[in-house]
């Protein structure tokens, strides 16, 4: 097996890259009404906040262009049931393929209703695909291995039943942001050790990869930016416990730790450089390639974390939301099937 190459956290930093131009104003706005860094006294303030910002069925439904189902489906064995929010197109010809969210939200907080499934939505109703957004356990209450296994019991039902749903089981992309960025990851990695279901991409946006927090970025951006490494340390921490950082930690739950990169599906990694987990994206989208994989990585100047959807008219938030459109395009018309 190939040794993992690592970015040596001991290289020097300088002070956090400019924010972009269009970004900076909000960021501060955002920053002045958004109490932080992430801690276990905040953890109630992010899911008020998430169920606050829960977008309701006429809006998934887009004036009936999705189909909106919520389904109660077995969750991992001897744990309980999960939901899934099943969005299906009313037009076009099935099967259709499916992108199957798995949410951010620093692995405490999130939710199938959060902005990120209208990002999600975008994505399908210009290319014709199903969306799939999976609702798993959140930490601390319930830690690792319960989110990821959770979210793969999801996808497992997904592919088994998708004849049932109109879905195309062998045109599945996972996708995520932040957390749900490494929950992908994870699911990638698990699906091709399992010999579960051959996934036709993973799709990580801003995705939390490494619980070590030991990359150059993690420093430099310690205490700076939306989602800084305070706040990172802690969400791992919330999953984890006092595993975090040490031998314990499953490479499934942490994707940054597999040794082996190889074999996985074509993989869409972007990023902010204003963030701290820049430095392990860009290492894990390296590491892909030099196992012989496919990986598209954009690192987006000045942006800091999940700045797309919190800044969504600025220029550089539209270029990464047509650049994750047309990976998608892509990797869609390669298997075949006609955007």
């Amino acid at each position: 097996m190939t040794a993992a190459v690592r970015l040596g956290a001991d290289r020097p930093v300088g002070p956090p890259p400019p924010v972009d131009h269009e970004l900076a104003a909000p960021l501060t706005r955002i920053l002045a009404d958004l109490p932080g860094p992430l801690g276990p006294g905040l953890v109630a303030d992010r899911r008020a906040r998430t169920v606050a910002g829960r977008l309701p069925d006429d809006e998934i439904r887009r004036g009936g262009a999705f189909d909106l189902r919520e389904l109660t489906v077995p969750g991992p064995p001897g744990d309980p049931d999960i939901r899934l929010l099943v969005c299906r197109p009313t037009t076009g010809a099935g099967p259709y393929p499916v992108i199957y969210n798995t949410h951010g939200g620093g692995m405490v907080a999130g939710g199938t209703r959060s902005v990120e499934l209208a990002d999600e939505l975008d994505r399908a109703e210009a290319l014709g695909l199903a969306v799939v957004a999976v609702e798993y356990r959140l930490a601390p209450e319930h830690p690792d291995p319960a989110p990821l296994a959770d979210c793969y019991a999801g996808l497992l039902w997904t592919a088994e039943h998708a004849a049932d749903l109109g879905l195309d089981p062998d045109r599945i992309v996972v996708s995520g942001n932040s957390a749900g960025g490494c929950l992908a990851a994870g699911l990638a990695l698990t699906a091709r050790d399992r010999h579960g279901p051959r996934l036709l991409g993973q799709m990580l946006q801003c995705p939390m990869l490494d619980d070590r927090c030991a990359a150059p970025s993690q420093l430099q951006l310690a205490t700076a930016g939306l989602w800084d490494g305070t706040s990172n340390r802690y969400g791992w921490t919330a999953l984890l416990g006092a595993r975090r950082g040490t031998g314990e930690v499953s490479p499934y739950t942490a994707p940054a730790r597999a040794e082996e990169l190889a074999g996985l599906p074509p993989a869409f990694i972007d990023v902010g450089s204003v963030e701290a987990l820049r430095d392990e994206a860009v290492d894990y989208a390296t590491r892909i390639w030099q196992a012989g994989g496919e990986a598209e990585l954009h690192v987006w100047s000045g942006a800091f974390h999940s700045f797309d959807e919190w800044v969504p008219e600025a220029i550089v938030s539209g270029t990464a939301k047509r650049a994750r459109e047309d990976w998608l395009r892509r990797l869609l018309e390669r298997s075949g099937r006609r955007c």
